[in-house]
């Protein structure tokens, strides 16, 4: 019977009533439920309702409960947790988990290649030794035992050679194999892996403690710690952790004779593996692959704080041997830090440019990923209560790539009780309007049309470059300009004079032509380009695209109602809303005016144009561009993608259509391989669409 077929008969057959058929009803509910898990975690096609499987769980569970005896190790119940422990009992592990030795740049990664190569007495530079690279998760390792395929003991790692017995916890994660599939599987392995939290799960769950007036935890990592260290394992199985497994450890058959190579067997095996793992031949294309994730790391969801490079062949792992502490064929390339903890001296708040008032911290100067910072953002009253933020704490700051640094907890440890609670000011700091918290929203707004602060930022974002783009016409421009009073409306840009701004300190001549050459061909940027720029709240650049592929004239946008707008795709009642109610006041349509007076463009241009029909090869179809095209910059292909009807994505998935591959494509072309999705060159590319 196919497995659709077992699950309905188990739905409707009568319970059995000698021991032998119950054990019988319970082996059986224990494989179909297993085949569904797999269904549901390893290939995201689940084939019957959460629904029906909860009832199949219920029916397992309720057998179980009148006849323990017969519950089996593998049994999908233990995913629910069991009775609260008194504690955790020692685990000696068979082999140590050793920690890594660091690399933090790339001549020490070359430098460790280097002792590899030279203690395996290979010449340097022969591409002999190949290597295999896993991002570092950011979790807690921990050991899986397995005996005859069943998962009989999970250890956290502890101080590497003695940790904790938490195998009642990891019984409960849904993707852990409680039993291992597939072929090859030796009658005893160790798997060893990292056991972390999602960063969509840790943020729902945070959100979950903030309306129950909890403690926040800190970052996922804790989470993850503070959720597999729970004595009441249902703790642990309601909140959504995961494994990557790496690696196996003493086993009574060899696995695979390469690390990548053991990464599918673990695959084969029920596992979920890092998708991004990769082997190279070239220590170089090791170093590139390691330093482009110190940017990408942002577009995952988990936290990873490094790349860990192997030297792949398990015999020359074995050759190279260990030191006391860390393996010598292994490494891990730290990413730069991230976070650091320093005193938080006061709190200001500033205001945006659309009112919306945004705490900043005044930090004791730290260094950060090689930036000194001082100020970070606090988000909202809110971020600050939940935390328990106070002025003259120890602060935790993370710094993301180019993301502003931000204050993510307190140490409350190192308090002496001199702190003090920050309270949101009642009124704007820069015109003394009385702030307003807008329903719904936990943001407070200066809700003065009128404030110069606001006006600063606007007039910044407007000229900036993904709105009107003004070559020379940065933030500090903004202050000036405005506080010497040339600018004091919007449509001010357009009419500024020239010996006006030759009178400002520092502005000569050259100076003041090239900021009024920006301004003038500033009149000719997309329409999408303009109505951003107009700083309209909940109007971000994409919604600006989506809404001028509709509508073809700033008269035409100014003149939809909120049903007409939210008729078009991905426009929602408050974006719609928003744009009424902006378009609707007296001093914006003055501003559309004189804008277009001016000669701004207020129309359409063709490339911004929505194609259909013959112009519209691509229509329905989703496009994922990744590697180095040949002739093509990857915006230039996205563009031509777009142009033609089609839709440029960044990730793939199950409903992309193409993956336009150039060279060193990585991860993106083996998902598109995985998937079945259709791989196509640049030329392609071009011919499908015409060119």
């Amino acid at each position: 019977m196919t497995l659709l077929e077992r699950t309905r008969y188990l739905q409707s057959a009568p319970d059995p009533v000698t021991l032998e058929g119950l054990q019988e009803r319970i082996d059986s509910l224990v494989d179909v439920l297993s085949e569904h898990g797999q269904l549901y975690y390893r290939q995201d096609e689940p084939i019957i309702t959460d629904g029906e499987y909860d009832g199949l769980l219920n029916s397992l569970r309720a057998l179980e409960e009148l006849h323990p005896v017969l519950r089996r190790l593998d049994s999908p119940t233990h995913r629910v947790g069991s009775a609260p422990l008194d504690g955790f009992e020692k685990v000696a592990h068979p082999e140590p988990m050793l920690s890594l030795g660091n690399a933090f740049n790339a001549d020490d990664l070359k430098a460790w290649y280097d002792r590899c190569l030279k203690r395996l007495e290979i010449e340097d530079g022969r591409p002999t030794v190949a290597l295999t690279a896993e991002l570092k998760i950011d979790g807690l390792a921990v050991a899986l035992t397995y005996e005859d395929g069943l998962l009989v003991r999970a250890a956290t790692r502890g101080d590497g050679r003695v940790g904790e017995n938490i195998t009642q916890n990891v019984r409960t994660i849904g993707n852990v194999p409680l039993r291992l599939s597939g072929t090859n599987v030796p009658r005893q392995v160790e798997v060893r892996g990292e056991i972390y939290f999602p960063k969509s799960a840790f943020e729902a769950l945070n959100d979950s403690l903030r309306s129950r007036d909890q403690k926040l935890f800190a970052n996922p990592r804790n989470a993850a710690a503070g959720s597999l260290r729970q004595l009441d394992s249902s703790v642990t199985a309601s909140r959504e952790l995961a494994l990557f497994a790496y690696s196996t450890g003493p086993a009574t058959d060899p696995v695979a004779p390469s690390q990548y190579d053991s990464l599918y067997r673990l695959r084969e095996w029920g596992f979920g593996i890092n998708e991004h793992a990769r082997r190279f031949t070239s220590i170089e294309h090791v170093v590139s692959f390691c330093e482009s994730w110190t940017d990408k790391r942002e577009d995952l969801d988990h936290e990873i704080d490094g790349v860990v490079v192997k030297i792949d062949r398990i015999d020359l792992q074995e050759e190279l041997g260990n030191v006391s502490n860390a393996p010598r064929w292994a490494v891990a390339f730290k990413f730069p830090a991230r976070e650091s903890s320093t005193t938080l001296n006061d709190i200001i708040v500033n205001v945006g440019r659309t009112g919306m008032i945004t705490p900043e911290a005044v930090l004791e100067p730290v260094v950060i990923g090689g930036v000194t910072v001082s100020q970070a953002t606090l988000h909202n009253a809110a971020y600050i209560m939940d935390r328990d933020i106070r002025i003259g704490d120890t602060v935790v700051v993370k710094r993301a790539g180019d993301v502003i640094p931000a204050v993510v907890s307190s140490v409350t440890t190192t308090r002496d009780g001199s702190e003090q609670i920050w309270k949101m000011p009642s009124e704007c700091p820069a015109c003394s309007e009385i702030l307003e918290q807008l329903e719904g929203e936990v943001d407070s707004y200066c809700v003065n049309g009128a404030c110069p602060a606001q006006f600063i930022r606007l007039v910044e974002h407007f000229a900036s470059r993904n709105a009107l783009d003004i070559e020379g016409f940065g933030s500090k421009l903004a202050v000036i300009l405005v506080e010497a009073g040339l600018i004091s409306k919007l449509q001010d840009i357009y009419s500024l004079d020239r010996d006006a701004l030759l009178a400002l300190d520092n502005f000569g001549e050259k100076k003041t032509d090239n900021l009024l050459q920006g301004i003038e061909q500033s009149k000719d940027r997309a329409l999408a380009h303009v109505l951003f720029g107009l700083g309209i709240r909940h109007v971000g650049r994409t919604t600006a695209e989506t809404i001028v592929g509709t509508l073809p004239t700033m008269q035409r946008i100014a003149a939809s109602s909120a049903e007409e707008l939210t008729a078009i795709e991905g426009i929602g009642d408050v974006i719609a809303q928003s744009l009424v109610d902006w378009f609707g006041r007296e001093p914006n349509k003055i501003l559309i005016q004189a804008m277009e007076d001016a000669g701004v463009r207020m129309e359409r241009s063709e490339k911004e144009a929505t194609p259909s029909g013959d112009d519209a090869p691509f229509e329905g179809l989703t496009f994922v561009v990744t590697g180095t095209l040949p002739t093509l910059g990857r915006k230039d292909a996205q563009d031509f993608i777009k142009q033609r009807g089609g839709k440029a994505s960044s990730s793939v998935s199950k409903k992309t259509h193409y993956v336009v591959m150039g060279d060193n494509a990585g991860s993106k072309a083996d998902k598109a391989r995985e998937l079945g999705v259709s791989i196509i060159d640049e030329a392609e590319l071009l011919n499908m669409g015409g060119a």
